[in-house]
């Protein structure tokens, strides 16, 4: 019996090693769509088989991401650079005074410019993505950053006629890169300043949750379909209501890289009309400890 056991016990490795070997195999030949298939037992080996396939799948998700990133930097980047190009070209063979042919340069410096913007933040993203900005988490005040970003764009959004609204306590301790936080925080208001319509308001506000320090902006313009919001982080992408409007789509992007750097939320709502974009970020345990201690005063 324990001889049977054991090549039975054999048998069932061998066919296992065999199913997994064969779909590497087949894996490292380029056949990405292979899987590892299931016995159907529920065993230990189909639930190695399902870890090796959501794996495999996972890959599979970050290769498409990455070919996606590739295409869309090409497309978006090769405009610009080819307006530049002929900006100096057309200068170079019509341009017949210094002031015309310095007007193509800053014009053709200008699109450059904007490519550069484009990989930096790209580059800011991928950063932010590897975790290397953990180095510069510390306590810190969300008050008054939230007074800076709004005195940023307040001057913006009074020249679009657009009103802008804080409402947030005088005091928000939170914990984490601050300068991201910010970054985050002004690329929200950005958007919501970019499609609000003249006469619109544009409301920034913070509150602690039970799932955290929610940082909100909604706007009162277009918004976003339902069916494009889990499409409207990824890099580059722009809705038909922003085909018109500069940016390259990497806004939102960085801000739900932020969210994760944090182990917060990023959060696309209807606002009726416009956008509601609600940042989550956990609430530091300093934050919490003075309300425990006035709790037990109390009782």
């Amino acid at each position: 019996m324990a001889t049977a056991g054991a090549l039975v016990v054999r048998s069932l490795f061998r066919r296992t090693l065999a199913n997994v070997s064969d779909t590497a195999a087949a894996i490292a030949a380029g056949d990405f769509a292979q899987r590892v298939k299931l016995s159907g037992r529920g065993d230990e080996f189909d639930q190695l088989a399902e870890t090796i396939n959501d794996m495999l799948d996972r890959i599979g998700r970050l290769m498409d991401g990455v070919r996606q990133v590739s295409n869309a930097i090409a497309h978006d980047l090769r405009t610009p650079i080819t307006r530049a190009r002929t900006r100096l070209e057309d200068a170079a063979l019509h341009a017949s005074t210094a002031d015309e042919l310095r007007a193509a340069i800053e014009r053709a410096t200008a699109d450059l410019d904007g490519i550069v913007a484009v990989f930096q933040a790209l580059l800011r993203i991928a950063e932010i993505e590897a975790g290397s900005r953990r180095s510069a988490f510390c306590p810190f005040d969300l008050a008054p950053l939230l007074a800076d970003v709004a005195e940023l764009y307040d001057a913006v959004a009074e020249d679009r006629e657009i009103a802008l609204a804080v409402a947030a306590p005088d005091r928000l301790p939170a914990y984490g890169d601050r300068d991201l936080v910010q970054q985050a925080i002004a690329n929200l208001v950005d958007n919501a300043v970019k499609f609000s319509p003249p006469g619109g308001t544009v409301r920034l506000g913070a509150r602690v949750t039970a799932a955290g320090l929610e940082i909100s902006v909604a706007d009162e313009g277009p918004g976003i379909p339902p069916a494009d919001r889990a499409r409207a982080t990824d890099r580059f992408f722009r809705g038909e209501s922003a085909r018109s409007t500069p940016g390259a789509g990497l806004g939102l992007a960085l801000v739900q890289a932020v969210a994760q750097l944090h182990q917060g939320s990023l959060r696309l709502d209807d606002a009726g009309p416009g956008l509601l974009a609600a940042l989550t970020l956990p609430v530091p345990e300093e934050a919490l400890a003075p309300s425990a201690a006035r709790r037990e005063q109390v009782a």
